[in-house]
């Protein structure tokens, strides 16, 4: 059962995942290091954040990774990335990665999709196009209809004119329903795909995982018990912890790091 974490008080669950030898602090972005606003490509990370991920990254023995739904392209753009950072990516619900050291890494596996992505852009466009509010995002490997800024009622119909579409003529292409989006993917992975590269790639004892929407409950159910799942906001979770917004991630990442840090001098 997923409990709440007070800021300020100690809990076990992090004091055992900062002892962790070998930690990955695998972070979703939208929601979580971020709040959700209006423009998606306006996102960035909370300055409390990012200073915490800073701090993190630094520490021997810690990877800190964002793992996200967008594009790898998009990612970097929103997380300031660059191609010196020790910020690990997981692009695409865990189709593309970025690696420090190493640079960008496509990950293996079949493309699922029988049609074309530039035809389902071109079909799913005008229809978007109609509904006020409703914002195109193209991907990689698919779309995104985003309804950030529309009414309800506009959301319900934009949703299922595009899943008419999809379910018509790209039934096999990955649908993904989240706040206030709606994504359809060429890709199988998720981001519990995610999780199995990031434990391989960095020989991780232990990850903690946080994520604010149903795409990220894939990860939370692959977790294992030497690992930290934590929920950032409202909504049935996989995850061990519970935090309000992103405003509490940022102190729980600061409770993290002081942890880890003590143990390590």
């Amino acid at each position: 059962m997923t409990r709440t974490w007070t800021p300020g008080t100690a809990d076990e669950a992090i004091t055992a995942i900062a002892a962790t030898p070998r930690l990955v602090v695998a972070l979703d972005f939208d929601g979580t290091a971020s709040p959700l606003v209006p423009d998606p490509m306006a996102a960035r990370a909370l300055p409390e954040v990012a200073t915490q991920v800073a701090r993190l990254a630094a520490m021997p023995d810690t990877v800190v990774a964002y793992v996200s739904g967008r594009s790898m392209h998009d990612l970097r753009e929103i997380t300031e990335h660059t191609d010196d950072s020790p910020i690990a990516l997981a692009g695409s619900h865990g189709a593309q990665y970025w690696f420090p050291g190493t640079g960008e890494a496509d990950a293996t596996g079949p493309d699922t999709a029988e049609g074309d992505r530039e035809e389902l852009w071109a079909a799913a466009r005008p229809i978007i196009d109609r509904h006020e509010g409703a914002e195109f995002e193209p991907k990689t490997f698919g779309m995104g209809v985003h309804t950030r800024t529309a009414t309800a009622e506009v959301e319900k119909e934009v949703f299922a004119e595009i899943d008419a579409l999809v379910a018509g003529r790209f039934p096999h292409w990955r649908r993904r329903a989240g706040h206030r989006v709606l994504e359809f993917s060429s890709r199988s992975e998720g981001k519990d795909a995610a999780m199995t590269a990031l434990r391989e790639q960095f020989d991780a004892t232990g990850i903690l995982f946080a994520g604010d929407d149903v795409t990220d409950e894939d990860a939370m159910r692959v977790l294992t018990d030497g690992d930290l799942g934590v929920r950032v906001g409202p909504g049935d979770s996989a995850a061990v912890l519970r935090v309000g917004n992103p405003q509490e991630m940022a102190r729980l990442l600061e409770a993290l790091a002081d942890e880890r840090a003590s143990r390590r001098e």
